[in-house]
């Protein structure tokens, strides 16, 4: 969902258009622009070739699409987790998280959400926290969407510690590349300080967020629902339920 301007009716004439046009369309992610820009210039420089514009252009109008970074509103509330990424919930289960998240050996609660080359591909923080570690494991490129890419195909795996001091439960996130994604981009690093609802990666053609919480998570969503990155609330983590908060 799109931020409308502070104060839209102030704003006339081509400024209001403006305004409407980036309600409308959304912003590009910075890694999305070679993807766009390169079969925008072929299809300039092959304008009087149509077998070459043409397909150039489409190119460029589906990397467009797919790079696109739309601003969210995420909810306020105590220990809100929210969903990482636009796409279908996969998996609502318990798994050992990923060794290198560092939060034991016994099943959490996760969430799998899969993500198709239709959907919007850039990566939000699902809790306000500090980052405690940021891994990338090279692995296999499994379809996204079975159980075992989450431990076998290549990913990054993220552990934030909620809250200002850290001092609050720790939930894991792990990138998780698809069948024909090749890269994934983790911008955060350990002792970074992050907002809930700001981007914070991206994963190329394909993929799958996994979110592993810490035991006794009220987790809100279901199998086959859709999300919304930064906005649709996936879990409220035990610390904040157990305080009456």
């Amino acid at each position: 969902m799109a931020r409308r301007p502070a104060q839209p009716d102030d704003r006339e004439g081509l400024a209001h258009l403006v305004d409407l046009f980036r309600e409308t369309v959304p912003p590009l992610h910075p890694k999305g622009l070679p993807f766009v820009v390169g079969p925008a210039a072929v299809a300039v420089l092959g304008r009087k070739h149509p077998w070459i514009s043409r397909p150039a252009m489409a190119l460029a109008g589906a990397s467009a699409l797919f790079f696109r970074h739309p601003s969210r509103v995420p909810p306020t509330g105590d220990g809100l987790v929210v969903a990482p990424g636009d796409g279908t919930i996969a998996l609502v289960d318990e798994a050992i998280p990923m060794p290198e998240l560092g939060l034991g050996d016994k099943p959490l609660p996760r969430v799998s959400t899969f993500l198709s080359v239709f959907d919007v591909h850039v990566q939000r923080v699902p809790i306000s926290g500090r980052v405690l570690s940021v891994q990338h494991t090279p692995g296999k490129f499994l379809s996204a969407d079975l159980p075992e890419a989450s431990s076998e195909n290549e990913r990054t795996a993220m552990t934030i510690a909620a809250g200002a001091d850290a001092s609050g439960p720790r939930v894991g996130v792990v990138q998780i590349a698809g069948l024909i994604a090749r890269r994934i981009v983790c911008d955060p690093a350990p002792g970074d300080q992050l907002t809930i609802g700001d981007t914070y990666g991206l994963i190329r053609f394909g993929s799958r967020v996994d979110v592993y919480f810490p035991e006794g998570t009220e987790l809100k969503v279901t199998v086959g629902q859709r999300a919304v990155g930064a906005e649709t609330i996936l879990g409220q983590l035990p610390a904040v339920q157990k305080s009456g908060r």
